[in-house]
């Protein structure tokens, strides 16, 4: 008898079972009812298909809807691979790339054979999906040799495919899925895991989406291929949950609202960069204040730092060999235009625009010798920085080339570590809740390509993360979580996931530890011993930026701001003519009061001012006529609200006034 393989449960239990045993039979083994609801399995902890046999002893995790995320990854995965086979039987010739899961779905490259493919062709090639789903098709999981690959691939004409497979590294195991049997069965290159059949996902929880044009393997030198994407989930309640959502995200888009409020625009003449007018300039001024209100509370200094810096300052702090290609460059001396040869005498004399702040405050804390009871020394500056992101990745005020952070370098000793994440987790908790967000807290941990050494590394997190856990905030409550090769080249972070009004998750503040570019850049300070000694560098942000606050600001309110943010925050109409002097006054009187207010005086009907004022989200109208300017009161009306209110003009100021008031940080 061949030796059994002893399988443990996360219940404790152990089962033996004998050599070719499944996962899934041992899911029938416990019951009718996990059988059918088993998705696939965790085998000491990677997620396999359901009917991978075992490999030896081994812990066994089932996988089922209940298991969200490995359940979603799964469904996405197969409705790509679907996707790929349904566009292969409607448009024969067509070419195969690559298609992966995404966080809310998943899409498939092709190279068609006669033209692109449209948005028209997406509710047949969903239609063939649901067909393909209804056949219940067994996908199989093989392995193959490399050369079989590149054989197989260049036989039925995958040119994509057989590239790919042709730079593989020999020796290694290749997987292919199979979808149905013999000979006419659809084929793919892919890690997997997979759902046992294409019926075990939802035929009414996905829907293809759009189409956009995509380089192979990213490249624009190489063939433009077609995209499709499409959002797959669990069930139809799921999908028609997500589509609910992305019809109210298309309601809040920033760049929509930026239009109608008259907040700012975008052009190719400045691409990637912003155009404030005197509206959006008006948010900006105020988070601005905000935030210097906070900082000076919160004992910073601030600075200000130059735009252009020599690329050798980028090549020491370690930048210009990790980030270069995201570096505006320019040289460092342009000659007369009438002189011969080249622009610059010295190819190593280049500049670049700051892609962040951080080696231009370590020059500002290099300045004179520093002592320990300097520290800790917290640098803060509105920096204005440069990166050169592709066209494709720009995207409103959420990525931009040119944007401001709310940077700040906090430079501290060893011992104040703890305590001065501990105050920036207070400090972030307290602004994110002034604007109404709940958040998440997560650490960042080392990834791959980074320097420093082990143990500066296994300090820094364990900083971090003691910061948290004395903080209180590493709980449940706060999403506490922890995500593995995710931090910076020089430092482990932490990291604050807001959640807005509609459900979606930004990344926006962040903390990080860094013993890499004081080193590197040779900061020091005099210590109580009289010897020189490395500060720690923390860096870190609560906007991240102003122009990708402002967006989700603008998304998370649907363009109703609070009523401090608001670039008018009153605007009083007319209703005739004759109470154009009395709507004046009422906008002296408001304006005295500190609220940001304008008249409207037109020859329009009230009707028409309302429905104006209410697309720029002006939170509150004051209507005056003739009946109010005798009797002194105003008609007041609420954005989002129905009806009006008779108010006098004292009692309007007041109210205003008190709405108006921004967040007291003291």
């Amino acid at each position: 008898m061949s030796e059994m393989f002893r399988i443990t449960l996360p219940d404790g239990s152990v089962r033996e079972v004998a050599p070719g045993t499944t996962p899934a039979d041992i899911a029938a083994a416990i019951g009718p009812g996990l059988a059918k609801a088993a998705l696939a399995a965790r085998v000491d902890g990677e997620l396999r298909d359901i009917g991978r046999p075992f490999e030896g002893d081994s812990h066994l995790a089932l996988v089922t809807a209940k298991n969200e995320a490995d359940a979603l990854e799964l469904v996405r995965h197969d409705y790509a691979h679907i996707l790929a086979e349904a566009v292969q039987n409607l448009f024969p010739g067509t070419q195969i790339t690559f298609g992966p899961a995404t966080d809310d779905g998943f899409y498939y490259d092709f190279a068609p054979k006669d033209r692109p493919f449209t948005e028209e062709d997406l509710p047949a090639i969903e239609a063939e999906m649901r067909k393909i789903i209804g056949k219940d098709e067994p996908l199989i999981r093989e392995v193959w040799s490399r050369q079989q690959l590149i054989e197989r691939w260049q036989k039925q004409g995958e040119t994509f495919k057989a590239e790919w497979a042709q730079e593989l590294p020999e020796g290694e195991e290749l997987t292919v899925y199979r979808a149905g049997k013999g000979e006419d069965a659809w084929l793919d290159m892919c890690r997997g895991p997979h759902l046992a059949s294409t019926g075990k996902v939802d035929p009414n929880a996905f829907k293809l989406t759009r189409v956009s044009g995509a380089y192979w393997r990213g490249d624009q030198k190489n063939a433009m291929l077609s995209r499709i994407y499409g959002t797959g989930w669990l069930n139809k309640k799921q999908l028609d949950e997500h589509l609910m959502r992305l019809e109210e995200a298309a309601k809040r888009d920033h760049r929509k609202l930026g239009a109608e409020m008259d907040l700012f625009h975008l052009q190719q003449e400045a691409h990637g960069s912003v155009f404030w007018h005197p509206q959006g300039f008006t948010i900006w001024r105020q988070l601005e204040a905000y935030m210097r209100r906070a900082i000076d509370a919160a004992g910073y200094q601030e600075v200000k730092t130059p735009q252009v810096m020599d690329a050798r300052q980028w090549e020491q702090s370690g930048h210009w060999g990790k980030y270069r290609e995201n570096m505006f460059v320019i040289p460092d001396e342009v000659p007369n235009i009438e002189d011969e040869g080249p622009i610059v005498s010295d190819a190593a004399e280049w500049m670049a625009l700051k892609p962040m702040n951080c080696p231009a405050h370590i020059l500002i804390f290099k300045q004179g010798i520093k002592s320990y009871r300097d520290l800790p020394l917290r640098l803060y500056e509105n920096g204005c920085c440069h990166r050169n992101e592709p066209h494709g990745a720009l995207h409103g005020l959420m990525r931009v080339r040119q944007f401001t952070q709310d940077d700040a370098h906090i430079f501290c000793r060893e011992d104040q570590i703890v305590d001065e994440v501990q105050a920036f987790c207070r400090l972030a908790d307290r602004i994110y809740k002034d604007f109404g967000f709940k958040y998440a807290i997560k650490l960042a941990l080392r990834p791959d390509n980074r320097f420093g050494t082990e143990e500066m590394w296994d300090q820094a997190e364990a900083e971090l993360r003691d910061a948290v856990v004395r903080a209180g905030m590493a709980t449940e409550e706060y999403g506490w979580e922890e995500l593995p090769g995710e931090g910076a080249f020089y430092a482990p972070k932490l990291e604050w996931h807001l959640t807005d009004a509609i459900g979606r998750t930004w990344q926006v503040g962040t903390i990080q530890s860094d013993r890499v570019l004081p080193e590197r850049l040779d900061a020091s300070y005099v210590g109580e011993d009289g010897e020189r000694h490395r500060p720690v560098m923390l860096h870190r942000a609560v906007f991240g930026s102003y122009e990708r606050f402002i967006g989700i600001l603008i998304e998370h309110f649907a363009g109703k701001l609070p009523v401090w943010l608001a670039p008018t925050q009153a605007v009083v109409a007319t209703i005739v003519s004759d109470a154009d002097d009395y709507a004046k006054e009422v906008a002296k009187k408001l304006a005295a009061a500190g609220i940001r207010v304008e008249t409207d005086l037109r020859n329009e009907k009230i009707n028409y001012k309302v429905r104006e004022h209410s697309v720029a989200k002006v939170p509150h109208l004051l209507v005056v006529g003739k009946r109010e300017a005798d009797e002194g009161t105003v008609a007041l009306r609420v954005l989002g609200s129905q009806g009006q209110q008779m108010l006098s003009l004292d009692e309007v100021v007041a109210k205003l006034a008190e709405e108006a008031t921004a967040p007291d940080l003291r």
